[in-house]
């Protein structure tokens, strides 16, 4: 099924990447109050206020086991007579979910009462529990948080308030529900058959895990000027760019007024907007964030972009054309006019079916980027694309005249084609790239990759100097002397051209390439770097593994070292990747866990790695004050034991390699399969940060992150 869910999505998108969502943040707001009935008769009232876009489970939740509702405890107290239980007060929501059953929760608000006789005053202590979620996910439950309500003779105080209230008044203050409180945080433990299922948070509320994190991962304004971009990129296609004074002639010339034609080329560039943000706002509702993270890693999608991208590459140099169906475009065609708006929709369609063998190699890699932007990624990426598109049809509607000066349609746009069908191949080089380090194949190595990328850079550089020809190419104009005119652009494009390829060239001797390092393969695959790419790490061989004894890392290591990022390899950094060894070793050297939730294939990880985990004050904390494990949740190479695997039902799949594994963790613990993310714990599985730390390259915020976590640490182990 899951091969079928890829394909399909092939088909439609020719593209994919990693994840991200938005933000879910526990902004509930709980107040505690005690309002006197008659005599000693007493309501103590716990009040929740909830954002509009969230919930929480009755105390009923409905028939699912794994919906887990709000629980309150009073303490016993002198003088306090505690009658019946504790009962809900709100406009519940009853909704019927396939596979679910009836669920009943709350939203906007609700009130939980306990009636007590309380004679004299009395100091009514107490703790509650409670898990807030949204329409797709819903965060860990928090555990138990203390309340203390005193009441007096003259009225009650709340949690030591200064303020009294009158005989049936109210005296209200927040409850630190958003403040940490480390020592009732929820815990982690590895994941188990048996405490998998225990630990599974809602199904029916996390259809797609919200990264927790500090910022975005992605931002949608430069999602939306990329695809600006593209769009305008495929403008200078040959089959848009043709298309230009053509349908703008059409326009004014089959119109009755010119105030008609600008009408009609307004509707034609509004139809190209609707197609392609449509198609988007489909990739996204159909696919999900959950799909798109899935095709990032998965070996099979990976190899099949690899091949489209190839063929793309290779139809843009010249050797053949791609094409849909000349059938849609005859259907198509026969139902466009100028008549209605209708007729000019299908003409915009027609657009967009011929133009594919230009926009489709464009849409790839946009959509790769887009697919970063969780739900609404492939949706803002095709508005903006569409908008960059369409724009040309629109402004020379507007100024007709302009079409006189437009340059003409000529070997210029092969040329432009071929440079795009340089960079389809580099595409393509990392989506094999990608395959090849999930499966551990050893096929495409950090030197093979980027000896690959700089013959390609050297090849472009002499085609936009004229050096190189092509079957296809126009002859351009020659000076007095026979040889070609080389513009200041194209000059301008092969100096850049090259100095890419003498960047990456030390990088065939083992320089770590910062700049590009999120996307070639990693130093651990280098054949001549820390002994051929076949030994442990230089982090568990470095000085200080003497000192840690047997509590060294061991599992996974041989496996899993070639991935380390070389910030450990040079600064001595150990990095463990198995959960227990880190929890023996926090033990041991009474030291915080740092849970990096990251993978093989996770471009914003590598740009953590080497622009914030590389800075010496980070490298400095990460080795001195840390335990650090790496969780590669796309690692589908290493099998769990028979004992181990077993069905999930909050990821809806099987659990039976390493990176399922450690994916069912980050997803029933933390609520999120955002990646990098960063969890904090001890070594009783204690949270010791109120959320999780996600892409944010900004040094100074991770050293205070990492410092407020440590001092939540020593607050527990004083």
């Amino acid at each position: 099924m899951k091969h079928i869910r890829f394909a399909l999505f092939l088909l439609l998108s020719f593209s994919f990447f990693h994840s991200n969502g938005q933000i879910l943040k526990d902004e509930s707001k709980w107040t505690f109050e005690a309002k006197k009935i008659s005599g000693n008769l007493y309501e103590l009232i716990i009040h929740c206020v909830l954002p509009n876009n969230l919930h929480i489970y009755a105390l009923k939740p409905g028939e699912d086991p794994a919906l887990i509702p709000p629980a309150f405890k009073f303490n016993p107290t002198n003088g306090v007579t505690y009658k019946g239980g504790v009962k809900e007060r709100g406009k519940m929501i009853n909704e019927d979910i396939p596979g679910v059953g009836m669920v009943h929760m709350f939203k906007k608000s609700v009130d939980y009462v306990q009636e007590a006789e309380i004679t004299g005053g009395a100091t009514i202590k107490g703790t509650y529990s409670y898990q807030i979620c949204n329409d797709e996910t819903c965060l860990s439950p928090t555990g138990k948080k203390p309340f203390k309500i005193v009441v007096g003779d003259g009225g009650t105080s709340i949690d030591g308030a200064s303020g009294t209230g009158a005989n049936g008044a109210a005296a209200k203050v927040d409850s630190p529900s958003n403040t940490p409180d480390t020592s009732a945080q929820p815990k982690v433990a590895a994941t188990t058959p048996d405490t998998a299922k225990k630990a599974e948070v809602n199904p029916a509320a996390t259809k797609t895990a919200t990264p927790i994190a500090n910022d975005k991962q992605i931002s949608m304004v430069w999602m939306f000027l990329l695809a600006l971009g593209g769009g305008f990129l495929a403008v200078l296609t040959p089959c848009v760019y043709s298309m230009i004074p053509i349908t703008v002639s059409f326009f004014t010339k089959r119109s009755k007024s010119r105030q008609q034609g600008i009408k009609n080329a307004l509707y034609y560039s509004f139809s190209i907007i609707i197609i392609y943000t449509v198609l988007g706002v489909a990739i996204s509702a159909i696919f999900g964030n959950n799909a798109l993270i899935a095709l990032s890693t998965n070996w099979i999608a990976n190899l099949v972009f690899f091949v489209i991208f190839v063929i793309f590459g290779i139809s843009f140099l010249g050797a053949f054309e791609i094409a849909l169906p000349s059938s849609w475009t005859s259907k198509t065609d026969s139902k466009a006019n100028t008549e209605s708006f209708s007729g000019i929709f299908f003409m915009a369609l027609t657009l967009a079916i011929v133009s594919f063998s230009c926009t489709g190699p464009i849409l790839g890699p946009l959509l790769v980027q887009a697919g970063q932007g969780g739900l609404l990624g492939p949706a803002i990426g095709m508005l903006g694309f569409s908008l960059g598109l369409a724009f040309p049809f629109a402004l020379f509607a507007i100024f007709p005249s302009w079409l006189n000066k437009m340059a003409q349609s000529g070997g210029w746009m092969n040329q432009v084609k071929v440079v795009l069908g340089f960079v389809e191949l580099m595409l393509a080089m990392k989506f094999l790239s990608n395959a090849d380090l999930t499966k551990g194949w050893r096929l495409l190595d950090r030197e093979i990759f980027i000896a690959v990328w700089i013959v390609l850079s050297v090849l472009l550089g002499l085609y936009l100097l004229g050096r190189l020809k092509l079957s296809h190419d126009d002859k351009t104009p020659e000076n007095i002397y026979g040889q070609e005119y080389v513009s200041i652009f194209k000059l301008f494009l092969a100096i850049i051209s090259f100095t890419f390829a003498v960047y990456l060239l030390p990088g065939m001797w083992g320089a770590p390439l910062n700049g590009v390092s999120a996307f070639v393969p990693p130093m651990g695959t280098f054949d001549k770097f820390g002994g051929g790419g076949t030994q442990p790490s230089s982090a568990s061989s470095s000085s200080e593994k003497h000192d840690l004894g047997a509590f060294a890392p061991k599992k996974y290591v041989e496996s899993l070292h070639i991935y380390e990022p070389p910030v450990a390899k040079d600064n001595g950094l150990v990095t463990y990747y198995d959960y227990d060894e880190a929890l023996a070793a926090s033990k041991q050297f009474k030291k915080p866990i740092m849970l990096d939730f990251t993978g093989i294939n996770c471009v914003n990880c590598r740009k953590m790695e080497s622009q914030v985990w590389s800075s010496p004050e980070v490298a400095k904390r990460l080795k001195n004050d840390f335990i650090v494990i790496s969780l590669f949740c796309d690692c589908s190479a290493i099998a769990l034991d028979k004992s181990e695997q077993h069905y999930s039902k909050i990821m809806g799949a099987d659990v039976t390699t390493l990176g399922d594994k450690y994916t069912e963790i980050e997803v029933s613990k933390f609520g999120t399969n955002a990646r990098p993310c960063y969890f904090y714990i001890d070594e009783n599985g204690t949270s010791l940060a109120e959320k999780g730390y996600g892409y944010n390259p900004d040094i100074d915020n991770f050293v205070k992150h990492l410092d407020q976590v440590k001092e939540n640490y020593k607050k527990l182990h004083p």
